[in-house]
């Protein structure tokens, strides 16, 4: 009988802590608060995959792409998004928790393929907020997975990444006709709205968290409009 066995803690600088739990075959995150919340699994990850599959295909073709993903998780976005780019690409990872870094440069890892060694990838202890506003106009593509979505965050200082201004700081650090994908745990219109008013065109996708069945995830496909 599989049980949950639990392997490590990490400290959220920003309050809080995540648990890493290894669960037969798979491992899971789960967040130490309340009923401890699972977050993510290496058993379910397909909306995951499709957060950087999804933009990757579209901005494959240009020179040189450059782009962000705001949370390092499982690292199963970050390997979709290495599937998907050329030889030339740069991936850029902006992590806040230093233990989720460690988990998948360990054993964690493998279940991902252990992108984090790609030598196209850099995977930075750093929020994406700085980061988003460090950089002005360099990412062809920037995919957003730190929290729950828009709705029903785990952190509330991650607020401000879907907030107007946060949106409005997305947009500045796209190159023109960038993509941002926005990762929820469920729909909402109204943040489909706000990304309207932030100057995107933007689009809700459906996708399996799993199979082709099942529990949906949500993800918002935003182009920057033209000036």
């Amino acid at each position: 009988m599989k049980r949950f066995v639990l392997l490590d803690t990490a400290v959220i600088p920003t309050g809080g802590a995540l648990c890493l739990f290894e669960y037969g075959d798979d491992f899971v995150i789960k967040i130490q608060r309340g009923n401890g919340n699972q977050l993510m699994n290496t058993r379910t990850h397909g909306s995951e995959d499709a957060l950087a599959e999804i933009p990757c295909k579209r901005i494959a073709g240009r020179p040189q792409v450059r782009v962000l993903i705001g949370g390092l998780g499982m690292g199963f976005t970050l390997a979709s998004a290495l599937r998907h780019l050329g030889p030339d690409a740069e991936v850029l990872v902006a992590e806040l928790v230093p233990g989720v870094i460690e988990w998948n440069h360990g054993a964690l890892g493998e279940k991902s393929g252990h992108p984090v060694r790609d030598r196209r990838a850099q995977v930075l202890n750093q929020d994406v907020a700085e980061l988003l506003q460090q950089q002005p106009e360099s990412f062809d593509a920037i995919m957003l997975d730190v929290d729950n979505g828009p709705e029903g965050l785990t952190q509330k200082s991650n607020s401000w990444l879907y907030s107007l201004d946060g949106l409005h700081a997305c947009a500045r650090a796209l190159r023109p006709a960038g993509v941002l994908a926005v990762w929820s745990a469920s729909a909402d219109r109204a943040f489909s709205d706000k990304l309207a008013k932030a100057g995107f065109k933007a689009e809700e996708v459906q996708v399996f968290a799993h199979g082709n069945r099942g529990t949906r995830h949500t993800i918002w496909i935003a182009e920057k409009r033209k000036r």
